[in-house]
């Protein structure tokens, strides 16, 4: 099972191209921080405007330096069932551990096309499989009824990354699917109410930036420790939602370059943040005890 604490990496830039000494010193601090897994070319990695061979190369490389001391699960979905599929079994040729599935995006499917779309990319591939629904910015619910359905047809899709918002969602799916099928959160401030009605763990931004307080919070809660995981809840629980004051990843990738670990750099259509965010930002930063100066 895919439980606990997983890192929604971005991807850093440099010059316009993918800078893979940043993003394997940001994967050597995750496994340093005790996380479980990571999470390469989600849409926290910018995967839109990644081309197929960059996308391809940044799963190799996390592969390559995870090596085997966490889970690399892998965002590999998209918006054409065909580019789904390739990103998949490319995924899976590169030895990820599993690969997470955003809902298609901007097409707006029927639920019996989100059922398609899903079985097509689970059928082409080995790939235990975590399915993405956060309809804010896909336009579509992955439903309760389609993720049952997809279970039921393919053992191959074990959990959801669930990013909705709302915690009877959570419910409704563990009481629709059981306990072995995995929910993660998608949010970090609705970690720990979601972990409260049955989820367990998150797939997370802020762990870019905090990653040992965040598998321990996740920990805390999973074993029992609640007022050790509200204590770090509480503490977090600003940047938890200042990084997402404008579009994600534009404050986790300001915050990072803050810390000195990555060049602040994205790619059209993303642009900088506005300068009064980030000096919110900075100060919420400093105020968690992030930053020192």
């Amino acid at each position: 099972m895919f439980t606990g604490t997983y890192t929604a990496l971005v991807t850093p830039f440099r010059e316009g191209k993918v800078d893979l000494a940043a993003f394997g010193a940001l994967i050597r601090a995750q496994i340093r921080a005790g996380v479980d897994g990571i999470v390469p070319v989600g849409t926290t990695g910018e995967s839109p405007t990644l081309d197929y061979d960059e996308h391809t190369q940044v799963i190799q490389y996390a592969v390559s330096c995870a090596a085997g001391r966490i889970k690399v699960l892998a965002g590999t979905g998209a918006n054409s069932t065909t580019e789904a599929v390739f990103l998949t079994q490319a995924a899976e040729k590169a030895g990820a551990h599993a690969s997470l599935q955003v809902a298609p995006y901007y097409n707006k499917p029927s639920q019996e096309g989100l059922f398609q779309h899903f079985k097509t990319v689970a059928r082409a591939s080995r790939l235990p499989i975590v399915l993405y629904s956060i309809p804010g910015r896909c336009g579509i619910e992955i439903g309760v009824d389609t993720v049952k359905r997809l279970a039921a047809s393919c053992p191959s899709i074990v959990g959801i990354k669930e990013a909705g918002g709302n915690p009877d969602r959570v419910s409704q799916l563990r009481a629709a699917l059981g306990p072995r099928f995995t929910v993660l959160s998608g949010d970090d401030s609705l970690t720990l109410p979601f972990m409260a009605v049955g989820a367990q763990g998150v797939i997370s931004v802020a762990s870019n930036v905090i990653p040992r307080e965040v598998a321990r919070m996740v920990r805390a809660f999973a074993g029992g420790r609640a007022s050790e995981a509200l204590k770090l809840h509480s503490r977090f629980f600003p940047l938890f939602k200042d990084l997402f004051m404008e579009t994600n990843p534009l404050p986790v990738k300001a915050a990072l370059a803050m810390m000195g670990r990555i060049a602040e750099e994205y790619r059209l259509p993303l642009v900088p943040m506005r300068p009064d965010n980030r000096h919110r930002l900075r100060l919420t930063l400093k105020a968690c005890g992030v930053l020192k100066s």
